[in-house]
């Protein structure tokens, strides 16, 4: 008997190999086996499929999925005062990969968690920033690192007020979360960026979506 596979794994899970195995969108791919790796919390899986290439020969592959479940995340501002709310956290990947400290400059964002992506932002929001929100803007929806992990991220966008509780740390305890929001203008938001002292993806996204079709961005000329 297996975790996660025929009998419960810490998170009440079974099953987990069976994930992908029914996948018929695309008659160049034949899933053979999918193997769980790990599921001490997130899933890591290793598929074995063929895969017809263009030139019609085929070949056996594998590759390693890791599926953490999808998240959303937002960008708040203010257009009155042309500024933008931030959270800063440690990451420890970022941090062991050569980030000068692991303390991140983010959009708040988290996992969905069995939510639609708008509730789940708005949880979110109000866990890490101490902001509500009311409904907030979708943006898009990125596969954000798609040669290895699952994770879809649904982008949005929503004023906030300034005015707001104050408190010396966001984010949830019991899971460890130290967060801390940082409000900045926009254009030295965009200069963080510039400069490598925001170093997010989502976040970049995000600040350059404002910029260019979002609420900071410049009018067009009219002909």
């Amino acid at each position: 008997m297996t975790a996660g596979l025929d009998t419960p794994d810490r998170r009440g899970r079974t099953g987990l190999d069976l994930h992908g195995r029914d996948l018929t969108g695309n008659p160049r791919v034949r899933v053979q086996d999918v193997e769980v790796l790990s599921c001490d919390w997130y899933v890591l899986r290793r598929t074995t499929f063929d895969y017809r290439h263009s030139d019609g020969h085929w070949s056996r592959e594998q590759r390693e999925t890791y599926d953490r479940g999808d998240g959303a995340t937002v960008l708040l501002h203010n257009i009155e005062r042309r500024t933008v709310l931030l959270t800063r956290q440690f990451r420890l990947p970022a941090y062991v990969n050569g980030h000068h400290d692991g303390m991140l400059v983010e959009t708040a964002a988290g996992l969905l968690d069995g939510e639609a992506p708008e509730e789940a932002i708005r949880r979110e929001a109000a866990e890490e920033t101490g902001h509500t929100i009311g409904t907030p803007e979708p943006v898009f929806e990125v596969y954000m690192s798609p040669g290895s992990v699952t994770e879809r991220l649904h982008f949005f966008a929503a004023p906030y007020d300034p005015v707001a509780p104050a408190a010396d740390g966001y984010g949830i305890a019991a899971e460890g979360e130290d967060i801390t929001t940082l409000e900045l203008p926009f254009d030295e938001a965009l200069a963080m960026v510039r400069g490598g002292e925001i170093a997010d993806a989502k976040t970049i996204m995000l600040l350059q979506w404002a910029a260019l079709d979002g609420p900071f961005r410049h009018p067009r000329a009219v002909r």
